[in-house]
């Protein structure tokens, strides 16, 4: 079995781009997108309008995953038109380019590093660090994992997190961030004042609440779930953050198409370099990839992974805090 570089290097062959399946995959995500957004705002009852627009808040999960994809350069590379729909994109998502590169890029250089900082990833605290921690930490702390927080992704990960915060901080250089907020709230007027409340809601409101919140929530449990292993600076390693901290998410077709395929998350974090479309086939024909750490969107998954909120050194794992302290 090969481990280290011979197994990262093993999964070169999937690092390839073929520019007709992104294309492919960029053309029919944004007719879905476009075709459920005409039906959401047109139908004329609300609980036909419901299911269109929870799948219009789906498919921007699957757009959220090429663009992030893009940002990888694991798809079009070299395509200048490509490089600004997807600036576009991530302005709409409010996942600017230049917040998201700098956070999700340091995110896959630290991934699983207990003394490493927390951006682009959510903060893990050891048990003894906890104990020492003043309220006001705790308390913060709490809160940055609190399930309300991910639920609620649309308003603290994406318009705070990704929008107002890094403006505030650097203007000049975050000013995308500035574009996606004043984009988004003249879309929210647009529509409001040519289509009324109840078309916003669940044109707008309703599919960035559930692209988001589940979004945050994927996010998180990619890398806390009961089987994850953390490790100091000098005990990390490339391969071991990608096989050991990040998680395999068991779903079915229907899931893994909404989601691109992000729930590979194990091979991803091997090699960002392979599209989102070939982290199937990478699975399949590597056999040191199909045991990974795994998880799942069941309900009583969802809730360990949720209650899981300090690194205890000794043990080896994640604990909730009564585990943790009794």
């Amino acid at each position: 079995m090969r481990t280290g570089k011979e197994l990262i290097l093993a999964t070169r062959e999937f690092a390839q781009d073929s520019t007709a399946r992104s294309w492919s995959a960029i053309v029919s995500t944004f007719s879905l997108l476009l075709l459920f957004a005409v039906a959401t705002a047109y139908l004329p009852y609300w609980f036909l309008q419901v299911p269109a627009s929870v799948l219009l808040g789906l498919l921007m999960i699957r757009m959220f995953v090429i663009y992030h994809d893009h940002q990888h350069n694991a798809i079009l590379p070299h395509s200048k038109l490509a490089k600004h729909l997807m600036r576009l994109w991530g302005i709409f998502a409010m996942t600017p380019t230049c917040i998201w590169q700098h956070s999700h890029n340091h995110h896959h250089n630290h991934n699983s590093k207990l003394r490493s900082s927390h951006i682009g990833s959510y903060p893990v605290m050891t048990t003894e660090r906890y104990k020492n921690a003043s309220k006001q930490e705790r308390a913060k702390y709490l809160l940055m994992r609190h399930p309300a927080t991910i639920l609620m992704g649309y308003f603290t990960v994406f318009i705070t997190g990704m929008c107002i915060v890094p403006m505030l901080e650097d203007f000049k250089d975050n000013r995308d961030s500035f574009y996606a907020l004043v984009a988004h709230l003249i879309l929210y007027a647009v529509v409001i004042l040519t289509l009324g409340w109840g078309v916003a809601f669940f044109l707008l409101f309703l599919p960035f609440f559930i692209a988001s919140a589940l979004g945050a929530y994927l996010f998180y449990a990619q890398h806390n779930f009961p089987k994850v292993i953390f490790k100091d600076k000098e005990g990390w390693s490339y391969e071991g953050a990608a096989l050991d901290s990040s998680s395999f998410c068991q779903m079915g077709p229907f899931m893994n198409y909404m989601t691109g395929n992000i729930g590979y998350h194990h091979i991803h974090h091997l090699n960002a370099k392979i599209p989102f479309y070939r982290l199937p086939e990478a699975y399949a024909k590597l056999p040191e990839l199909q045991t990974p750490r795994t998880t799942n969107l069941q309900a009583k998954e969802i809730r360990r992974c949720l209650s899981l909120k300090v690194w205890d050194v000794e043990q080896q794992r994640l604990l909730s805090l009564k585990e943790a302290f009794g």
